[in-house]
């Protein structure tokens, strides 16, 4: 009978405890490390369906997006309507403000989980991916663009990464964008005869995508053309003095007027942050505000700003991995008394909930158990034996410390012991 794999894209994820390194440990390490960041923010977690109305995504993302047009995961269910796997979070996180009428209030939320675009797989990016993210709702741009760079600064230092960079811009009102717009459709009309089918398409329906060009060709067209920065208010372009000026100290910050970010919804301040470890594809996080987001799905005017974080990406620019807890595993080698020498476990577990507790429940010899231990990189062996359960005591084994002689504690010492450990 044929194996069946897993589908392109789609990988499996196993913790690995024996490999700090493997990509699914890191993974699951950086999802930690993210949910202590966001609540550190004071910021609440928010839980949204994998599965929404096609129509939500392509009235948010919008229809000049590669999302939309080339990378929705979309089926009819068997009522015939059009479902998508969501491939962002953001739209998700509004639709649900709307319909739940939390959308008079502000709210600082955060979520994490599997997204889904059908892209050509590469280094940190499949085809279901995950995502972890935030949505500051109903303030208006000032103070929220600081805490977003704030927490992009704290993450950046969490997970020690190396030359950090983070891209600044602002998109401006609509009015500026519709004026830069013009000038630059203006511009480039009388040469598209250069411009790639993609930026042709950009062109007629939303011009300012173009400042995203991969194109090489393209991109030395545009700086001979109208730039953003000209049609700026004085206001927009202090907001970016002000943040470069204020976390400059944390993380090198660039103020580039060809950011514009590759989702329709975004306007004004945008952001992205870039590790030269990626390689071509270097972002390894964004966003920026979108005001206009809640009221184009049905909602009332809600200010609002937001960012995105690639779990697989930021965990391969990562240089931290485990948490540093104290593993100690528990071995049993009573033949009888097993769930008796449990409770011992049990016990320990309740008294120091700041290390890891180990319990080996497969059978096997004592030689065997502690190869097991040592393998998991424990850092001491709690054993228990027949004499031990006789006695009321343990033998406790330091795995990691050669110095450290084998002891034979009663209760009483391994409550000591135990509480004590870090």
């Amino acid at each position: 009978m044929n194996i069946i794999n897993s589908l392109t894209g789609m990988i499996d994820l196993i913790d690995n405890s024996s490999n700090k390194e493997e990509i699914a440990n890191k993974i699951f390490f950086t999802e930690k490390i993210l949910k202590k960041t966001f609540e550190n923010f004071h910021f609440y977690e928010i839980r949204t369906p994998a599965l929404e109305d096609t129509d939500l995504f392509k009235r948010s993302v919008g229809d000049t997006s590669d999302i939309v047009n080339k990378e929705l995961y979309s089926f009819q269910d068997k009522n015939e309507k059009s479902i998508t796997l969501r491939p962002e979070g953001t739209a998700s996180v509004i639709r649900s403000i709307i319909e739940k009428k939390l959308d008079g209030d502000p709210q600082k939320l955060w979520y994490l989980g599997p997204m889904w675009r059908y892209e050509r797989p590469q280094k940190g990016r499949y085809r279901q991916f995950n995502q972890a993210g935030v949505e500051i709702l109903g303030y208006e741009e000032g103070m929220s663009e600081l805490e977003l760079i704030s927490m992009v600064c704290c993450i950046n230092k969490e997970f020690k990464i190396e030359s950090p960079v983070i891209k600044i811009n602002h998109l401006g009102s609509n009015e500026t964008k519709n004026n830069f717009c013009k000038a630059l459709v203006k511009y480039l009309s009388p040469m598209k005869e250069s411009l790639n089918e993609k930026d042709l398409s950009r062109l007629s329906k939303n011009p300012l995508r173009i400042l995203d060009t991969k194109d090489s060709k393209i991109q030395t067209i545009l700086k001979k053309g109208p730039q953003i920065s000209d049609y700026l208010s004085e206001e927009s372009l202090n907001m970016l003095k002000l943040i470069k000026k204020t976390f400059s100290n944390d993380c090198e910050i660039i103020i580039d007027h060809n950011l514009v970010r590759g989702l329709d919804y975004y306007s004004g301040f945008v952001f992205e942050a870039i590790s030269p470890n990626l390689g071509a594809q270097d972002a390894y996080l964004g966003g920026g505000r979108y005001d206009n987001l809640c009221k184009q799905l049905g909602g009332k005017d809600l200010p609002a700003i937001g960012m995105a974080i690639g779990i697989e990406r930021l965990a391969l620019i990562s240089n931290i991995f485990k948490n540093d807890k104290t593993l100690v595993s528990f071995i049993i080698i009573s033949s009888n008394l097993e769930q008796k020498a449990y409770k011992i476990a049990h016990d320990i577990r309740m008294m120091n909930s700041e290390i890891e507790i180990n319990v080996q429940l497969s059978d096997g010899s004592l030689k065997s158990k502690l190869r097991r231990a040592n393998k998991d990189k424990s850092s001491y062996a709690i054993i228990v034996g027949d004499e031990e359960l006789q006695t009321d005591t343990v033998i406790l084994k330091s795995l990691s410390d050669k110095e450290f002689k084998q002891k034979t504690l009663d209760l009483k010492e391994l409550k000591q012991f135990i509480t004590n450990l870090e």
